[in-house]
């Protein structure tokens, strides 16, 4: 098979588009202008891949006005997007699979979590005895509805401490952060309903989203959070109720959702009558003062969504969600429905750790030993002449992208040869088939000269 150019695959990649109607007959397709400057691509390739459109006859030009989407489309040679959910959801289910992968020897930078040394003065054995002096005989049954109520307390102050305001009843424990995402898509979400996602995303979220038959649109993320333009166009002609984002810490990018733009969001999704889910999975490793739309908005039209997998222990699966009291109701009796309770064991060895003064030396550590290495990753990189999305204080994880290079799937499979993992752009892109050029790296494991090592070759 003749490999594709970039133009080609650009062209691909909106073709599929308008198989799924994100763009329908009539519309008009991004200016160059704007697609060069969302997808970072050259003004050459941009037009060749629009000419290559108008060549199958799936878009037509018009002088001073731009391309336009035809009335009548032509049968579009792409997977069928009919498909079983299970079938669409497969190439994510794939890229877990990879992700959770430890080889020996190799340099895992493309790895989500932070190194385990990080977190062993959080070692479970030490908590074993506390636990247990709370109750043995309760840890033979389920635990209840909405989760252990010491540990609900807990988590009460815990976002009293982000200025989120809540009552026990507006707080449910889950089996993790993917868990809470699962029961929410599970409770809010219609096969071919229309969802917004953040561009590049969490892409387990996109699995989740597949398998339950929805349409993924993609919101662009900025260094300062969501492209609000773009997302008011997507909503003016969608009507999606629904949109799941990270506002600190974002996954993959590492950037930060603005104070200004986020009081503007917050006015859009009132409008709009949208809800926000805040997925919150790195607090921890940020200041408690750092930007919450849960917070500005008081959980009104927004869902915070928090987890200690990264900062205690991805063993013990413990998460939450808070939001109003009639939320939380609903998707307690789904969580119960679903799995009967939560994990009572690992909900009260997450009570007792909260309880200690300890854990709070151990996040003033973490977030040290995180500031550190991300200065340090940040040298590393302009030292290899790279570009980065944006320069946090603090961040697990950097997106850059390097010179020279088009398409991170090409550098990933090159870096594996050499021992280094990656987590290559595409797989955190809504629309897998347009070439990324960026990677998402995990300061932890930025100072390896394996890595510096297999880019100069």
């Amino acid at each position: 098979m003749a490999r594709q150019t970039l133009a080609q695959k650009v062209a691909n990649a909106i073709a599929r588009q308008i198989a799924d109607s994100v763009f329908k007959a009539g519309d008009k397709l991004p200016s160059l202008r704007e697609y060069m400057r969302l997808h970072r691509l050259s003004k050459n390739t941009v037009i060749t891949a629009y000419e290559h459109l108008a060549a199958q006859g799936l878009v037509e030009g018009r002088h001073g006005s731009g391309f336009f989407v035809c009335d009548v489309v032509p049968s579009i040679g792409l997977e069928d997007e009919d498909s079983e959910p299970y079938t669409r959801a497969l190439d994510t289910i794939w890229m877990m699979r990879q992700q959770f992968v430890r080889e020996p020897g190799h340099s895992h930078l493309g790895e989500g979590f932070p190194p385990v040394e990080w977190l062993m003065d959080m070692r479970l054995d030490k908590f074993h005895r506390q636990v247990v002096r709370g109750g043995v005989t309760t840890l033979f049954r389920y635990g209840t509805r909405l989760g252990n109520p010491a540990l609900r307390h807990r988590l009460i102050q815990k976002l009293a401490d982000y200025a989120i305001a809540v009552s026990p009843r507006q707080v449910v424990t889950t089996l993790g952060a993917n868990h809470g995402m699962d029961l929410i898509i599970r409770r809010y979400v219609a096969p071919r309903d229309v969802v917004l996602v953040e561009d590049p995303g969490y892409y387990p979220l996109f699995g989740k989203l597949q398998l339950q038959g929805a349409r993924m649109l993609g919101v662009p993320r900025q260094a300062d959070g969501p492209d609000l333009d773009a997302l008011e166009r997507i909503l003016k002609r969608h009507k999606p109720k629904l949109f799941f984002m990270q506002s600190i810490g974002q996954n993959p990018t590492g950037s930060d959702l603005s104070p200004a733009k986020a009081h503007r969001l917050l006015k859009i999704a009132e409008a709009h009558d949208l809800l926000i889910v805040e997925n919150d999975a790195m607090a921890d490793f940020k200041p408690s003062s750092a930007v919450k739309l849960s917070a500005l908005d008081q959980l009104n039209c927004t869902l915070y969504l928090g987890s200690f997998s990264k900062s205690i222990s991805a063993a013990l699966r413990v998460g939450f969600i808070a939001g109003s009291k009639q939320r939380i109701e609903e998707l307690a009796d789904l969580k119960m429905l679903l799995h009967n309770s939560g994990a009572e064991y690992s909900e009260r060895t997450i009570e007792v750790i909260l309880g200690e003064g300890h854990f709070l030396r151990h996040l003033a550590r973490l977030q040290n030993r995180l500031r550190e290495a991300t200065q340090r990753g940040l040298e590393i990189l302009d030292g290899l002449g790279a570009e980065v999305f944006c320069r946090p204080e603090q961040s697990l994880y950097l997106w850059a992208r390097f010179p020279g290079i088009e398409d991170t799937n090409e550098l990933t499979r090159h870096c594996l040869t050499k021992g280094v993992m990656l987590a290559p752009g595409s797989i955190f892109a809504v629309n897998r088939n347009v070439p990324v050029p960026w990677t998402r790296l995990n300061v932890a494991y930025l100072d390896d000269p394996a890595f510096r090592e297999s880019l100069k070759t």
